[in-house]
């Protein structure tokens, strides 16, 4: 088995991800068969003030109701240790055949993400492009390479799921949350569903969004000013609500250009 033991450039977030590793091995022991990052610490334009961590364990067998309680567990200490990481963090655990499988058949996966405690999920083709980017960029922790346990993927293939994800936005848009931090993460995901669709690659959201304002110059402020409120989630003391129908507006026109 092959590891990194610098995965980040962030001393401190190195020593986080090895205490996790340390605490998913004792839990599965053997039976972990591979521990990987991706996400924007591996894309690029990681912020220390608001990004996540994002990690996929995959195992060899299913896991069962006993490893999920120690998962729960795990991680609701895990929280209380590092309370700068408190909801930031993103585990998602599935079994080897699971990720085999995952653009014919939807399986259990356990996880946790930002806003959600431990549960567990039906997972299939909807999780295609994450699958893309542990394949392409995910940094090996422990275990093969992932693309010894995730399928090949095209690039056509991606394409059109970052699309189908649009539409999803789209479909949603009378039920965006209002907060801006929260519209700020919807135009920047739309700004990178522009370049995806464009260029067929994939970019951290800044980089989508520096782009998006030269390509649309007349979408460049609110592209701007998402790029502010993702640093200014604190903030309160603002009106949420007078950015939205313009936010809703941006996602329309990536939809429908």
């Amino acid at each position: 088995m092959t590891m990194v033991e610098n995965p980040t450039p962030y001393d401190d977030i190195n020593g986080l991800i090895a205490q996790l590793l340390s605490e998913v091995r004792q839990i599965f022991g053997d039976r972990l068969a591979g521990f990987y990052l991706f996400g924007s610490l591996v894309t690029g334009d990681f912020d220390r003030g608001s990004s996540d961590i994002d990690l996929v364990a995959v195992t060899s067998t299913e896991i069962d109701e006993k490893e999920f309680e120690a998962l729960r567990r795990m991680h609701e200490d895990f929280a209380v240790k590092n309370r700068e990481w408190e909801g930031r963090i993103e585990v998602a655990y599935l079994s080897a055949a699971a990720l085999k499988a995952f653009k014919d058949r939807r399986h259990r996966m356990a996880i946790i993400s930002p806003g959600e405690p431990f549960h567990v999920i039906e997972a299939g083709k909807d999780w295609l492009m994450n699958w893309y980017t542990v394949r392409e960029k995910g940094v090996v922790l422990l275990g093969p390479s992932p693309a010894a346990l995730i399928p090949p993927i095209s690039k056509e293939e991606y394409v059109q799921a970052v699309k189908e994800y649009a539409l999803l936005y789209h479909e949603r848009i009378h039920r965006l949350p209002v907060h801006r931090p929260s519209q700020a993460y919807a135009i920047l995901s739309m700004c990178r569903v522009l370049y995806t669709s464009r260029t067929g690659e994939q970019v951290s959201k800044k980089q989508a969004a520096l782009w998006a304002m030269k390509e649309f110059p007349q979408w460049a402020a609110l592209i701007q000013q998402a790029l502010v409120w993702r640093d200014e989630w604190r903030d309160e003391q603002v009106d949420h609500a007078a950015a939205l129908p313009q936010t809703q507006q941006f996602i329309r026109f990536v939809v429908d250009p």
